[in-house]
């Protein structure tokens, strides 16, 4: 969700993360996603100035849930103080450090992305169709790999789409950073993606075909310079 850095802005973000959050059943984190959001929006207005554009990304990985603050503000980073009990600012961070399981920044060339995240209690992964084990090793290194390289969607009434989505790009990523080492390492990319396609073959047509789709985005992307 898109917004302009007002302090009046906070209210309307919060009454959004409260009813995403409602429908995805985490009533119980409202309240502390709340507040970081409050934080995070607030260095916007304080740090960079009111008015700046921004957006607010709300998702789901596994056994956490992601909040990301977007702002277009490379150089002004929001650091962890120690700040004395009766200062009037520099306790933002401090907040967030308590509050969430985790938070960092990401740089881009043109924005940068603060984030943290929560863990979801009583999340367990969902079994893997005919408890597939290649599946269960596919939904492991998902999660791991969105923890090193999140995928950004932004908020979108249709979550089922957008949920797709982003697990559809975290897979082209994959498959393209495998590609991209296997190309530095001097191996063969073309002789490696047939073999793949070979093991595929086994699988049903549909697999096949929503599977080779990622192979082929990937080496799309692995083979530019």
């Amino acid at each position: 969700m898109a917004f302009t850095a007002h302090p009046e802005e906070v209210a309307r973000l919060r009454r959004v993360v409260r009813l995403r959050l409602m429908a995805w059943s985490h009533d119980d984190l409202v309240d502390t996603a709340q507040l970081c959001v409050s934080e995070l929006v607030s260095n916007i207005v304080t740090h960079i100035g009111t008015g700046t554009p921004g957006s607010l990304v709300l998702s789901e990985h596994g056994a956490r849930l992601r909040v990301e603050v977007h702002d277009p503000d490379t150089r002004a980073l929001p650091t962890l103080v120690d700040a004395e009990v009766d200062a009037e600012g520099g306790r933002g961070m401090a907040l967030v450090d308590a509050l969430a399981d985790r938070w960092g920044v990401q740089l881009y060339d043109d924005h940068k992305v603060t984030w943290c995240e929560f863990v979801v209690e009583g999340w367990s992964a969902p079994a893997a169709p005919d408890g597939h084990p290649a599946v269960e090793r596919a939904e492991a290194l998902l999660d791991v790999y969105a923890t090193l390289k999140p995928a950004s969607c932004s908020y979108d009434r249709e979550a089922g789409r957008v949920g797709r989505q982003v697990e559809e790009e975290s897979v082209i990523d994959i498959v393209t950073d495998l590609l991209h080492r296997l190309r530095a390492r001097g191996c063969d990319v073309e002789r490696v993606l047939d073999c793949a396609q070979s093991r595929l073959e086994a699988a049903s047509p549909v697999e096949v075909g929503a599977a080779w789709s990622a192979l082929n985005l990937g080496a799309k992307a692995a083979r530019q310079p």
